[in-house]
Parts: structure tokens; C-alpha cells; sequence
């Protein structure tokens, strides 16, 4: 068996509906995935599985959800030697002490070009950062703007399938992988 870690790229089902994390699990273990367990109600999950195609084991997923929950969702799988590589390789050591909500990783299903990710520089605050890390896209967002064009700009239409999870929530789901290990 291995550990996975799969992101929702959103639980919104509709005007007033979340996905509940119990109806997610539960869905996960009807797949058959083993020792499934949910990490704040954002829409992430780690589970056991036998080892395999990641694509296919986003599928499987994607599929499930749309069958239990009436909506298709697009989810990134990672193995958890992955997971705890993207963590290992959080290239804003400093902010992320300070300021964990303030930075993020958009994981991709794909890798995006190195060069790709240059453009969104074009979009950042002079208080914001983005680096290009083995395919993913790594933010630290301004504390002076309550919003930022940053992460509107790092979205599917310009870099393909991935959603985005902040340092809080990545650092969880690797110590929450790494005890499994």
C-alpha cells in the first residue's frame, strides 16, 4: 500500500453547498481507499492505496465525487514521497515562519514550464513573490492588500489543471504523510 495525498480544487457545490469532509471520506472509502483521513474542511485527503497510475487514481476520483456529489471537481494526486518533496522544497523558508498564510504552492496536475510561470510577475505586488519549483508555482501573497491579482492570474486557463493550498496547510498534510512513511 501507498500513502497519497489528493487536493479538491474546490467543495463549492452550488449557491449554499459545501462538500462536508465525512461525505468526502466516506466517498473515498466506498473506492476502497484504506485509513482515509481529511485535513481542515478545504478539501484535502490522505489515504492508502495500492500503488499506481496517479492519473488513473485521479480519474477513479473525479468520477466518484461527480457520481456522489453531482458536480465534477478536477483533483491532484500525489504519493507521499512527493508531497513531502513539494514541502522540502518550499522556497520561502523565511516567510513561510512568519507568515504561513501568506504563502502558497499552486500544485499542478502537470508540470508548467519554468519560463510560464515568469509572466506572473507581471501581476504581483512589489510586496509579493512567485517562483517556479520542479512544475509548481510557489506565491507569498502581500499582508498591506486584502486582495491580490496574483492568485486570480495563476489559474487554470493560463497554466492548466492545479489548484492552490497555503504553507499551513501544506506543512499539515506532509507531517500528517511523513508519520505514515
Amino acid at each position: 500500500m501507498q500513502t497519497y495525498v489528493a487536493l479538491l480544487y474546490s467543495i463549492i457545490l452550488g449557491e449554499g453547498r459545501r462538500v462536508v469532509m465525512a461525505d468526502l471520506k466516506a466517498m473515498a472509502e466506498e473506492q476502497g481507499l484504506k485509513n482515509v483521513r481529511t485535513l481542515v474542511a478545504t478539501g484535502n485527503l490522505v489515504f492508502e492505496a495500492r500503488a499506481g497510475e496517479i492519473s488513473k487514481l485521479e480519474q477513479r476520483l473525479e468520477r466518484a465525487f461527480e457520481k456522489t456529489f453531482g458536480r465534477h471537481v478536477d483533483i491532484i494526486v500525489r504519493g507521499a514521497d512527493d508531497w513531502l518533496k513539494l514541502a522540502a522544497a518550499n522556497p520561502f523558508p523565511g516567510e513561510s515562519a512568519a507568515t504561513a498564510d501568506q504563502v502558497a504552492v499552486r500544485v499542478m496536475r502537470e508540470p508548467v514550464p519554468a519560463d510560464a510561470v515568469e509572466a506572473l510577475q507581471a501581476h504581483a505586488a512589489d510586496d509579493e513573490r512567485v517562483l517556479w519549483v520542479d512544475g509548481d508555482i510557489w506565491l507569498v501573497f502581500s499582508r498591506e492588500r486584502p486582495s491580490s491579482r496574483l492568485l486570480a492570474a495563476a489559474n487554470h486557463k493560463r497554466f492548466g489543471v492545479g489548484t492552490s493550498r497555503n504553507w499551513n496547510t501544506v506543512r499539515r498534510l506532509a507531517e500528517m504523510v511523513g508519520s505514515r512513511q
